[in-house]
């Protein structure tokens, strides 16, 4: 089995989370949501939700891993039969709509997360598309070039982490280098 860096069952989670607030919805909403409570948990609580690689793309950051299991779900992606069961939760219509096919699992997520999650969704809910992206473009997003990967300090930063945070993140990101080696 690989030896994915993100909890599966939690991404999992945490996407139909988002998802079943909207009803039918597309990548772009949930992967900006997604982003802002994961900025916003990083810098009180020093770690994202998911803990996937956002990548600064055209219309912001996207969850690397995340996206490539979508494309995977619509067709033009690579499967991997160990996330069979994310798979299932979800279909993908007219490229980039999801529609979520299950309730998320509420064990999988914290206090925490849930806070994070439904303030970012309440923040966030009711802009469009160029909204969101001007608001993901933060200064985490400008300071990579596009398609490359957001550096986890940076995020932080463009949230509003304090010295003290930023110290306790890049010490937990030593120890978590340390355990996957």
């Amino acid at each position: 089995m690989p030896n994915f860096k993100i909890d599966i069952s939690k991404a999992k989670a945490v996407i139909l989370y988002i998802a079943n607030k909207f009803g039918e919805t597309d990548f772009h909403r949930v992967f900006k949501i997604l982003y802002l409570a994961e900025k916003a948990h990083l810098v009180q609580y020093g770690r994202m939700i998911v803990g996937d690689t956002y990548m600064a793309m055209k219309y912001g950051p996207v969850p690397s891993f995340i996206y490539d299991a979508f494309k995977a779900i619509r067709g033009d992606g690579y499967r991997i039969p160990e996330l069979d069961s994310f798979y299932s939760a979800f279909e993908v219509k007219n490229k980039y709509s999801l529609i979520t096919k299950e309730k998320a699992d509420l064990d999988e997520l914290s206090e925490s997360d849930i806070k994070c999650l439904d303030k970012a969704i309440e923040d966030n809910k009711n802009l469009d598309f160029q909204q969101l992206s001007d608001k993901a473009h933060d200064d985490a997003w400008k300071g990579v070039e596009r398609d490359d990967a957001m550096d986890l300090i940076n995020i932080a930063k463009s949230g509003g982490a304090d010295e003290e945070m930023i110290k306790y993140i890049i010490e937990s990101q030593e120890y978590k280098n340390i355990a996957f080696t």
